[in-house]
C-alpha cells in the first residue's frame, strides 16, 4: 500500500448520484476530482457536469492520475468494479490508495480484499453531499488519516477504526434502519389505502414519523438500487447469527416498488409536500 500524505487528485468511480455529489464536496473543499463516464449513461454526465467533476477518458486515466480513487456505485456492482480496478492496476502498473464506500456486507468487502489491495473501507449515511448537509461518511481501514483530513463541504467523516469491514458492518445496521422504515411505511400505507383508511393511518404515524409519506416515495425512486442493498444486509445479518428472512422480505418490498409508478421516476421528481394520493403510485404493477 502506498500512503500518500496529501492526496492532490481524487478518482471516483462512479460519477452517479452520490458519486458525483461526493466528489463535487471533495472538489469543493479544494481537490482536484476526475471520473470518466466510459459506459455511464446521459444522467450520470448531468451529475458530474453539475458537480464540476473533470473528465478523463477512461478508468485507466483514472489510476494512472488520481492519488486516491472512490468507489460509490449500486452494491451489485462492487465486486465488478473492483475487478475493473484491480485489472487497470496492473495494466498500468500504479496503485493509488483504494476507498471502497459502497453497501455491501463485510464478508463481500472480504471478497473484493482477496483480490484488491483496500486502503479505506467506507460506507456514506445520508443524502448526496451538499453544502448545506450532514452525509457521514464512516472509515476504517489502514489509509483513514489521508483521507479523513480532507476538506469537503456537507460531509462529515467519521473514523470507526483500523479493521477493514468495520465502516461497511456500521452501513449494514443503519441501512437496515432507514431503508427497512421506509419498506415497512410502504407496506402499511399501501395496507392502509386497500381498506380505505390511509388518511387515520398519517394522521397517526406523522406524529412520530412527520415525513411518513415522502420515505417510501422517495425510497421507491431509488427501489432498484435497495434491492442489492437489502440482500447485503440480509447476508451480515445471517453472517452474524440471526435470521436472513426479514431482509429477503425487505429485498422483495423493493422489487415490488421498482414497477410502481414511482419506481419509475427519479428521487429529483419527489415533490417537497406529497398528498395520500401519492399512495396509490406506489402500488406494484
Amino acid at each position: 500500500m502506498i500512503g500518500l500524505p496529501t492526496m492532490k487528485t481524487i478518482g471516483v468511480l462512479s460519477p452517479g448520484a452520490m458519486g458525483s455529489a461526493v466528489g463535487g464536496s471533495l472538489r469543493a473543499g479544494g481537490r482536484r476530482v476526475i471520473t470518466t463516464l466510459a459506459g455511464r449513461s446521459a444522467r450520470s454526465a448531468r451529475f458530474a457536469e453539475e458537480a464540476g467533476l473533470e473528465l478523463v477518458p477512461d478508468i485507466d486515466a483514472v489510476v494512472s492520475e488520481a492519488d486516491v480513487v472512490l468507489s460509490i456505485v449500486p452494491p451489485e456492482s462492487a465486486v465488478q468494479v473492483a475487478s475493473a480496478l484491480a485489472a487497470s492496476i496492473a495494466r498500468t502498473g500504479r496503485q493509488p490508495i483504494v476507498a471502497e464506500l459502497n453497501a455491501i456486507a463485510p464478508s463481500t468487502l472480504d471478497a473484493i480484499a482477496g483480490a484488491l489491495d483496500i486502503g479505506v473501507d467506507g460506507s456514506i449515511s445520508g443524502p448526496p453531499p451538499r453544502p448545506d448537509t450532514d452525509t457521514r461518511i464512516f472509515l476504517s481501514g489502514p489509509a483513514v488519516a489521508e483521507l479523513a483530513e480532507l476538506p469537503a463541504p456537507g460531509i462529515r467523516w467519521i473514523t470507526v477504526g483500523s479493521e477493514i469491514g468495520a465502516a461497511s458492518a456500521v452501513k449494514m445496521c443503519t441501512g437496515s434502519v432507514y431503508k427497512g422504515l421506509s419498506a415497512l411505511l410502504a407496506h402499511a400505507l399501501l395496507t392502509a389505502d386497500r381498506h380505505g383508511v390511509t388518511s387515520h393511518v398519517l394522521d397517526d404515524v406523522t406524529g412520530l414519523i412527520p415525513n411518513a409519506l415522502w420515505w417510501p416515495v422517495q425510497a421507491a425512486t431509488k427501489a432498484w438500487r435497495f434491492v442489492g442493498e437489502m440482500e447485503q444486509i440480509s447476508a451480515a445479518q445471517a453472517e452474524a447469527g440471526l435470521t436472513p428472512a426479514l431482509f429477503d422480505g425487505m429485498a422483495e418490498v423493493y422489487r415490488k416498488l421498482a414497477t410502481s409508478e414511482w419506481g419509475g421516476r427519479q428521487p429529483e421528481d419527489v415533490p417537497k409536500s406529497l398528498d395520500a394520493s401519492a399512495v396509490a403510485d406506489l402500488r406494484p404493477s
